[in-house]
Order: structure tokens, then C-alpha cells, then sequence
């Protein structure tokens, strides 16, 4: 039960739905689930580990503001990973990963023309899975899970048809690199795909600081994000 209580509201945080900064009342939560005190209080002890909400005495849950920091310090970490990725596999890769990455892209074609984004969401989130996978090194896939949580909130942020069309050619370019056997092209790719998430959400939270834990901090370009 507390794991399906964390799931849920999770997913709520994630896809915004409960909003960075929002009161977490615990009595709704119990009475919209079904559920009693107990599993709703785990779920929440399970997502303050996460960086998720915030649990103060005597004045309850909040959601947590998105620390620009931690978003940009993970980003690093995947850009490097994911082009280290690419360069083991590409080249080495079976026919498998080549049909799994066309139907990912059909898929994400169909979800931008729904306008579908949270389905577009998943699709994306698969589009780099696949690319791990193909590297058949579980211990990377499992640092990208556990970051998995803020950064996903961070892009549901800025989130908008222009991006998802963006994001699909971004994706294409990496396919692109991938199918024709050009590692360079491919890093270069999916190094850029990153990089412009990042401005475009460094751009957000300096018009959106109040959403940010270091919101107000944000410095220039040149000195707050080697993105770009």
C-alpha cells in the first residue's frame, strides 16, 4: 500500500500536477486513495529521500522547488554517460536495436501529433533506455533511475508543442548518427540535445525564479551552466 501511495504521488510531483512550493494535505490524500494515515506518511518520509517534499514539524509536507543546481549537475552526468553509451555500442549493435529505436521514434511522432505529452514523456524516457540497454551495463541505467525523479520534473517544466517537435529532431539526429555508424555524429548529437534542455531550462527559471530553491541565484550564462 505505502508503495502505491508513493507512486502515485510521485507521479502527481513529476508531472506537476502537485507543483513545486504546494501544501501536501494529508487528510485529502487519504480520503482521494482510500487509504489510512499510516502509508501516506511512509510514502511521504520515501519522497523527502528523493528530494521531493519537504517535511517540516509542525507545519507539514510541501512539495519541494526544484534545485537548478542538482538538475544541472545530474544533466552532466548523463550527457557524459549517455555519449560514452554511444561510443561502446555504435557499430557493434544488432538489427534488435536498430527496429526498436525506429518504432520509439514512430511513437513519439504520434504523441507530439496528440499533443499527448505526458505519453510523449514515457516515449522519450524508452528513446534513451533503449540506448542503455544496448550497453548491457545495468549499475549506468541504475544513476540515471535515481535522478530520474527531479530531472523529469525539471523538463516537464518547460514542456510545450515547440519542444516536443524540437526534441524529436534532436532524437532523429542521434538516430541518424546511430544508423549510420558515425560515432562522432551521434555523440555530437545527443551532446546538443542535452545542452539546449538546459538552456532552455536555465532560461525558465530565471523568469520562474519562485519555482526554484536557488531560483534567485542563477548567474549568467557564461558562469552558471557549462551547457551551450
Amino acid at each position: 500500500m505505502t508503495t502505491e501511495v508513493t507512486n502515485v504521488l510521485r507521479h502527481a510531483i513529476v508531472s506537476l500536477a502537485l507543483p513545486p512550493g504546494s501544501a501536501i494535505d494529508k487528510s485529502l490524500v487519504c480520503e482521494q486513495l482510500g487509504v489510512s494515515r499510516f502509508p501516506v506518511s511512509e510514502a511521504l518520509a520515501r519522497l523527502q529521500t528523493e528530494g521531493l517534499v519537504d517535511i517540516a514539524p509542525q507545519r507539514g509536507s510541501t512539495v519541494s522547488l526544484v534545485r537548478i543546481a542538482d538538475v544541472r549537475e545530474y544533466m552532466l552526468i548523463r550527457k557524459g554517460l549517455e555519449s560514452e553509451a554511444l561510443r561502446v555500442f555504435i557499430g557493434r549493435h544488432d538489427s534488435g536495436l536498430i527496429d526498436a529505436l525506429h518504432t520509439n521514434m514512430a511513437k513519439q511522432r504520434e504523441a507530439a501529433e496528440r499533443d499527448d505529452a505526458e505519453t510523449f514523456h514515457e516515449i522519450d524516457i524508452e528513446f534513451h533506455d533503449i540506448i542503455y540497454r544496448a550497453m548491457e551495463f545495468t549499475k549506468i541505467k541504475g544513476i540515471i533511475d535515481s535522478a530520474r525523479a527531479n530531472l523529469d520534473r525539471a523538463r516537464w517544466l518547460i514542456v510545450t508543442p515547440r519542444r516536443l517537435a524540437i526534441t524529436i529532431a534532436e532524437h532523429q539526429a542521434i538516430f541518424d548518427g546511430i544508423l549510420a555508424g558515425k560515432e562522432q555524429q551521434a555523440i555530437a548529437a545527443i551532446r546538443a540535445h542535452i545542452d539546449a534542455v538546459m538552456v532552455e531550462l536555465f532560461a525558465f527559471a530565471r523568469e520562474h525564479p519562485e519555482l526554484f530553491a536557488d531560483g534567485a541565484t542563477l548567474g549568467t550564462d557564461s558562469d552558471s551552466f557549462p551547457f551551450g
